[in-house]
């Protein structure tokens, strides 16, 4: 698999993604233990003086979210995280979904993040090592998620691949459907890319077809999307999202849209099915 992480992390689409996230971890907090299923986390953290600096993609989405003003409340709940990492201040640590939620947890919480690539498996590990109820481990994340669902209660699941494999997009669906039918009090939240509405919208009918219910999805588009080689945008699709989850996904998408996207983009929050 050609995809890192570490040249991507910090975008736009991290910060909607794990802004997000932290909201769902509290969420579900309030409701008693939780235990987070990762299905692709990769290494954690992740060091933007290394391939990020190449890419270019930290500097037009954290480091300008740790310099805007007037951040909404779920927005600066993400700026401190990465305030937190980076005592000497600047942005060179982002924390990858592994880290952000071990952070947040409490004794009776944990987190168990799956991740296929050795190397990046070795890392994922050393990054968790400060944090005894969270884990790496080596596997199949689609599988290994569904396996792990089957055996806690109310797990919120995250499923973020890197959809360079053409059945990611499947494999995503079939995996939430299968959460939810090990555990209909599942919550799954799945990121995915925004590059052509067609192929996004296959997706989308393919948890509709599933029979999933309360899906929320949440696009931040940065620019129309006429152009399917860039990744124009990103979306949390919700399954199971629970009370308050739209206007969560509301002041993030709107925000990142208004503050990191061109003149035609746009914010759209809708339910599917």
């Amino acid at each position: 698999m050609n995809y890192r992480h570490s040249f991507h992390a910090g975008n736009f689409a991290d910060l909607v993604k794990h802004a997000l996230v932290l909201w769902l971890l509290k969420d579900r907090q309030s409701r008693g233990p939780v235990t987070v299923l990762d299905t692709h986390a990769g290494a954690g953290l992740y060091d933007l003086s290394g391939d990020a600096q190449r890419s270019r993609e930290a500097e037009a989405g954290v480091a300008r979210l740790m310099t805007a003003e007037a951040r909404p409340p779920l927005i600066e709940a993400l700026a401190a995280e990465v305030a937190a990492l980076n005592p000497q201040g600047g942005v060179r640590f982002y924390p990858g979904s592994p880290v952000l939620t071990a952070r947040a947890l409490r004794p009776e919480d944990s987190y168990r993040g799956f991740e296929l690539n050795p190397p990046v498996q070795a890392l994922l590990t050393e990054a968790l090592a400060a944090w005894p109820n969270a884990t790496g481990r080596a596997g199949d994340g689609y599988e290994e998620a569904v396996r792990a669902a089957r055996g806690v209660k109310a797990p919120l699941v995250l499923i973020d691949p890197p959809f360079e494999r053409p059945d990611d997009y499947v494999r995503s669906a079939e995996t939430a459907a299968a959460v939810v039918g090990a555990d209909p009090t599942a919550c799954v939240a799945i990121w995915t890319p925004l590059k052509d509405l067609e192929t996004f919208d296959g997706f989308i009918r393919r948890l509709e077809q599933a029979g999933l219910s309360r899906v929320l999805v949440a696009e931040a588009r940065l620019r129309p999307l006429n152009n399917p080689m860039k990744m124009n945008g990103c979306a949390m699709t919700v399954v199971n999202a629970p009370s308050g989850a739209e206007a969560a996904a509301a002041e993030i998408c709107g925000w990142t849209v208004q503050a990191l996207g061109d003149a035609g983009g746009r914010a759209e929050v809708w339910r599917a099915g």
